[in-house]
């Protein structure tokens, strides 16, 4: 007999109206899933008109407002703290599944040592991709990119869009870090990325499993297909990057950016300039400048980001001096 339910609760996190119609086209695919979740969880981060239409909307779901602090860090502890799934998967309400997706992501968890699974993320642009826009740098717009294994295969982390954890991934080591991450349209992020660096550090045998097969698609509006937000989001990465590294430490917090920058990135502006000369293709210059851009901008927000980091901690540090001066001097 074919299964028909998974043990796993789906959470969903919203925080404006204007993606109304993505949210209905999210749930809608839950809906059509081949293998059903235990339940779908919708929680709404500090907007209560979209609290209560989605309550209207979904009277079979679960629908909560974020009950920790604004962000989607707390809007999916939120959610975490009331799922009954032994599973729990997360997906963006600007995303939508493909009717398997359940079912790749409930077969991959074979043995004990998988903790978290995630899978394919496929960008829906709006308008098409822009000419000059490189894959390498889908994970701009939250989506699968060059440099991602093609097969099943163990990952350091999984992508928000897309993932799934044990129960007991978040009994033992907590959820995910407030204070990093998107709040409201800020492009911050790597939240999932510390969450599962720590993880791995908690289970040093333990695997993040990537499972192309579980396939959902990410709505990109054309407000997201400019240089404007692309250079945004690679400085942004760059300062959560920073901060991912002084938390679990830069050894694990990059471990995956060496290979990705050392091959993964040159390969493909060299890919782009050999478009122009090979097949006359003008936009393969685009990708290449794109390329080296996106990595200087990345670059240069991480070094922000740290120096940041150095300048709190001098200042706490010297924050504390005079309490022990005074004690000197005293005794």
């Amino acid at each position: 007999m074919l299964q028909t339910t998974a043990d796993i609760s789906v959470i969903i996190c919203a925080y404006t109206e204007n993606r109304w119609n993505d949210l209905v086209a999210a749930v809608a695919s839950l809906k059509r899933q081949t293998v059903q979740p235990r339940e779908i969880i919708v929680v709404i981060d500090e907007n209560s008109s979209l609290l209560t239409r989605a309550t209207v909307q979904f009277p079979d779901l679960t629908v909560i407002p974020n009950k920790e602090y604004r962000g989607l860090s707390g809007a999916r502890n939120s959610g975490i703290a009331i799922a009954e799934g032994s599973i729990l998967a997360f997906m963006d309400e600007d995303a939508f599944a493909e009717p398997e997706w359940i079912r790749h992501l409930n077969a991959a968890y074979t043995d004990a040592e998988i903790l978290g699974v995630g899978g394919a993320i496929i960008p829906a642009w709006d308008n098409g991709q822009p000419a000059w826009f490189p894959n390498e740098f889908n994970w701009v717009v939250g989506c699968t990119y060059v440099g991602m294994p093609t097969t099943v295969a163990p990952v350091r982390n999984l992508i928000g869009c897309n993932m799934s954890f044990r129960r007991e991934v978040f009994d033992q080591i907590g959820g995910f870090r407030q204070g990093m991450g998107r709040i409201g349209t800020k492009p911050l992020g790597c939240e999932e990325t510390e969450l599962c660096i720590r993880a791995l550090q908690r289970w040093p045998s333990g695997v993040l499993l990537y499972q192309p097969l579980a396939r959902v698609h990410h709505h990109v509006p054309q407000s997201r297909a400019q240089w404007d937000y692309f250079s945004a989001r690679c400085y942004a990465e760059g300062l959560s990057k920073a901060q991912v590294a002084q938390l679990v430490g830069t050894g694990d917090g990059l471990s995956s950016e060496w290979d990705y920058t050392l091959h993964t990135l040159p390969k493909g502006a060299l890919q782009g300039l050999t478009a122009l000369f090979t097949r006359g293709d003008i936009s393969g210059v685009g990708r290449a400048v794109a390329i080296v851009l996106g990595l200087a901008v990345t670059t240069v927000g991480y070094l922000r980001g740290r120096l940041a980091g150095r300048l709190s901690t001098q200042s706490t540090m010297r924050a504390a001096q005079p309490h022990f001066a005074v004690k000197e001097l005293t005794q």
